[in-house]
């Protein structure tokens, strides 16, 4: 971890020199969504906001980087054959293993390939890199990461622009996040933050806890939150998972699917860098942190 650590410090000092020498390049939102524990709804969001975004006329690719526990394919109602492994070790090509969704989501597993970086030699990275000069034209990238803290999870929110942390009202589920975000402040790796509060019995509980949240860490760690929205406990979102079809094309006038639509406006209307270089230069960003 502390090795893991030193990377990402030095990755931090460096992103401003690595933007510099992308001018020119696709320009796509890259957003990481993690939580400090697992069971919060973090992958349920990440695929409803995901297709709501899709709806509102932007092109989304959801990237699950949950290594090895990954399930965004199922609360789609998919079970791809292939993932990222795939693409670097067995030659398969870019259309074979992105999956499109509804309203033309798409979306492309991890697997376990992040685990197997060390064996990727730079004439494998390059293909792979080439072979993702074929996914044009995005607007967002989604990175549904595992939870907790994890020199995995912490690379991923380093390679991002925007920083997304689902908790609940839950005190062991608030306890876990704030561990998560201490982590983040201590390795310097990102200043801001933006918090969902999830399955909130109305939206002045999902205030209350956030500002509580807030004042804990405004007056302990030098970051910098912002209440992102809450999302209502939804009887309908759990038919849902069990139907394999997303809330909010199952039943998008449900209080949930509202909340998540709102979400969606906020982070269209922020000002969220840009990367320039598009899915490409995220997953350079990944091979230098996971090498």
């Amino acid at each position: 971890m502390l090795d893991q650590a030193q990377r990402l410090r030095e990755l931090a000092r460096k992103e401003n020199n690595f933007n510099a020498f992308t001018e020119g390049s696709e320009a796509v939102k890259i957003i990481t969504v993690t939580s400090g524990k697992g069971g919060v709804g973090k992958s349920n969001f990440v695929v409803n906001l995901g297709i709501t975004l899709q709806k509102m006329g932007k092109s989304v690719l959801i990237f699950d980087a949950d290594v090895g526990m990954g399930n965004d394919d199922v609360l789609m109602g998919f079970l791809p054959r292939y993932n990222v492994y795939d693409i670097i070790f067995n030659n398969k090509e870019i259309e074979e293993v992105v999956i499109e969704g509804p309203y033309g989501i798409k979306l492309l597993a991890g697997g376990t390939g992040i685990n197997k970086i060390d064996e990727i030699d730079q004439d494998k990275r390059d293909n792979f890199l080439n072979k993702l000069s074929n996914l044009k034209g995005l607007d967002y990238i989604l990175m549904d990461t595992g939870a907790g803290i994890n020199r995995t999870v912490l690379g991923f929110i380093s390679c991002c622009e925007e920083l997304v942390i689902i908790t609940t009202p839950e005190p062991t589920s608030l306890t876990d996040a704030y561990s998560l975000i201490k982590a983040v402040n201590h390795f310097n790796i990102k200043t801001s933050a933006k918090v969902i509060i999830n399955r909130v019995l109305d939206s002045e509980e999902g205030v209350r806890t956030f500002n509580k949240f807030k004042s804990a860490a405004d007056r302990f760690l030098n970051i910098k939150l912002e209440h992102l929205g809450s999302i209502s406990e939804d009887k309908k979102l759990i038919q849902s998972v069990r139907m394999q079809k997303p809330l909010v094309i199952n039943y998008p006038n449900s209080e949930a699917a509202e909340d998540i639509n709102n979400v969606a406006l906020k982070l269209i209307g922020s000002n969220i860098n840009k990367n320039r270089e598009g899915i490409q230069g995220l997953f350079k960003k990944i091979f230098s942190i996971f090498s």
